[in-house]
């Protein structure tokens, strides 16, 4: 079974979103996009709140989430008990995130990320494992 990657952005974020929708389908990923389909206004909690609900219902085994900075939709997706989102800059904080905290959602802030360094952050939250061992029992805390 191949893995889903949620895929959301208010208004800020959605011309990044569709970047990485393009490198999640280069990839042979399959892609659930929630949304915001233009750059119209959005509200960042709607989009945060769609991709928690696609995890939690299964239909989706992670999240990426883009809003102007990644501040806002992070707060969002954390207030969702099962959502460990992870708002990074680069690749080392996105590696950090899955290998210690096994972050589920990566979050990036369209307006502060570069395009080259969202698609590395994407590529590397794909591929990164959970370390497991002493962050096992940390990350348990978390739920």
């Amino acid at each position: 079974m191949s893995e889903t990657i949620a895929l959301a952005a208010d208004h800020a974020g959605y011309a990044l979103k569709e970047k990485l929708k393009e490198v999640l389908i280069e990839r042979g990923v399959d892609v659930l996009d929630l949304g915001t389909y233009s750059a119209e206004p959005a509200d960042y909690p709607d989009q945060a709140n769609a991709v928690a609900e696609a995890l939690a219902e299964g239909r989706a085994q992670r999240g990426v989430l883009v809003c102007g900075t990644g501040i806002g939709i992070a707060i969002a997706a954390n207030r969702h008990r099962h959502v460990r989102a992870a708002l990074c800059h680069d690749v080392t904080t996105t590696r950090l995130a899955r290998e210690h905290n096994d972050a589920n959602v990566l979050v990036l802030g369209g307006r502060i990320v570069g395009e080259a360094t969202a698609r590395d952050c994407l590529t590397t939250f794909l591929d990164t494992p959970f370390a497991g061992g002493r962050h096992a029992r940390r990350v348990a805390k978390l739920g």
